[in-house]
């Protein structure tokens, strides 16, 4: 049958995972982390495992081993040889020999054979007992008392029996294993806060100047210093800093001389409209007075747009401007906005506060069908609210029309007017002064627009 043939098994699909359950697997996976620092602590952290597993299996194949051969070889070596001396030694002399093993070697020897407990099966140990019975010509059993290891050996048609220390093997396996971890990760940990520090630092700079950047004069390059890569990235970022400056610099330029070049012939229609004579009919006149005004106002706005400075800010009764700024659009939006909390004297940069929510106004305005304002108030932020009950926006368009000039296919066909920067300018206000536009679909229908701006409080 094919390669692709799966088979069934109490109604349920056996063999290879279908797209959906390969993509659950692949979610299973572990994230990975997400900042520069975190990823190279990790592969750090990995490579010295795998370098301390390395060291430590050569330690113990190379090293420890050949350690613990040798020295249960000198162990089963000096314990035979002590036993066949005290056989071939006169009686009277073996006393004396016993003292000085015991003093020399830590060795008790004596005829006395005692029933002990078998010692605790290691591998020092089994090593020993095969070592003990190669050299004695029999097996041998290693015993154990309390402080003592015994060996029971057959020697001359004598036998005796042997006690040694545990410890006198040479080797602690454990013990050097925790030393090469704990020596190792210190010596990891030092070296690798280090160098990663070193790298991460100027990228973290690097990270902080590019989300600050603005397109602005006045921005302090980042430090062209450190390893070639960071080096070239930060030489790279400066120049596309000037020339985006220059760049921006340019248009407001250009803009400027086109806004006071137009302002002009403008001024001469306007005048010129008021010398009519009176048989012009009045439509016609308060037209081209609409028209020109829609001129006037579309200048102006790109004027905004394109200078989009950042504004100091200054302490303000939070409620007092929020309703005077509503009062100048429409006296009667100030008695109608809905309180939740009083957020009292705040830092605040009133200007461009105020032209967003005259924006947010404005287009609740001319696309809802008019605007109800509600104010959140909470410790360390201030959410208004600019609710409508028009149509509502797409999903898919939401950020799309914060572009310049992008205008919705329904707002086109219904001629809702408007220079198109609205928008642009209030998401520009706010990404200027670190503060959060966002369109969101209101209950019941309509668009709920809101701004979020943090406060610093201030004394009353």
């Amino acid at each position: 049958m094919g390669q692709g043939l799966h088979v069934l098994s109490a109604g349920r699909l056996i063999g290879r995972p279908s797209g959906a359950d390969a993509g659950t697997r692949r979610r299973r996976v572990l994230p990975a982390p997400a900042t520069l620092l975190a990823r190279i602590n990790l592969v750090h952290a990995g490579s010295a495992a795998v370098i301390a597993l390395t060291s430590i299996a050569a330690l113990v194949v190379f090293v420890i081993r050949p350690i613990e051969d040798r020295s249960a070889d000198d162990e089963a070596g000096l314990v035979v040889l002590s036993a066949q001396t005290w056989v071939e030694l006169p009686p009277a002399a073996r006393l004396y020999f016993e003292i000085e093993m015991l003093q020399a070697h830590d060795l008790v020897i004596t005829a006395e054979t005692r029933d002990l407990p078998a010692a605790p099966r290691t591998r020092y140990h089994d090593l020993l007992e095969a070592k003990l019975g190669a050299r004695a010509g029999a097996p041998v059993r290693l015993m154990a008392s309390d402080d003592l290891l015994w060996a029971n050996v057959a020697m001359g048609g004598r036998r005796l029996q042997v006690g040694f220390s545990p410890e006198r093997r040479d080797v602690r396996p454990l013990y050097v294993v925790l030393v090469v971890v704990v020596v190792g990760a210190a010596i990891f940990a030092v070296g690798s806060a280090y160098l990663v520090r070193r790298v991460a630092r100027p990228l973290s700079k690097a990270a902080t100047a590019v989300q600050a950047f603005r397109g602005k004069q006045g921005f302090e390059p980042l430090p062209e210093e450190g390893p070639e890569e960071l080096v070239a990235l930060a030489t790279s970022f400066n120049a596309m800093a000037r020339d985006v400056s220059a760049l921006i610099a340019n248009r407001t330029t250009l803009l400027a001389g086109i806004s006071h070049d137009l302002r002009t012939p403008l001024t001469r229609m306007r005048f010129a409209l008021e010398l009519l004579p009176d048989d012009v009919p009045a439509a016609v006149v308060e037209r081209f007075d609409r028209n020109i005004t829609a001129m006037e106002d579309l200048i102006a706005n790109a004027m905004r747009f394109a200078r989009g400075t950042r504004e100091a800010s200054r302490p303000v009764d939070l409620r007092t401007h929020v309703e005077q700024t509503l009062a100048a659009i429409d006296e009667t939006l100030a008695g109608r906005v809905r309180w939740r909390g009083d957020p009292g004297r705040v830092e605040l940069a009133t200007g461009a506060f105020a032209r967003v929510l005259a924006n947010l106004v404005h287009n609740a305005a001319q696309h809802g069908g008019g605007a109800t304002v509600a104010v959140d108030c909470a410790p360390h932020q201030v959410t208004v609210h600019v609710l409508d009950e028009g149509p509502g926006i797409p999903a898919a368009e939401r950020d799309a029309v914060f572009q310049p000039f992008y205008r919705l296919d329904a707002s086109r066909q219904r001629a809702t007017g408007g220079s198109g920067l609205g928008l642009a300018i209030a998401r520009q206000l706010c990404d200027a002064h670190g503060w959060q536009v966002r369109l969101c679909p209101r209950s019941g229908g309509g668009v709920d627009a809101q701004l979020v701006v943090p406060t610093g409080k201030t004394a009353a």
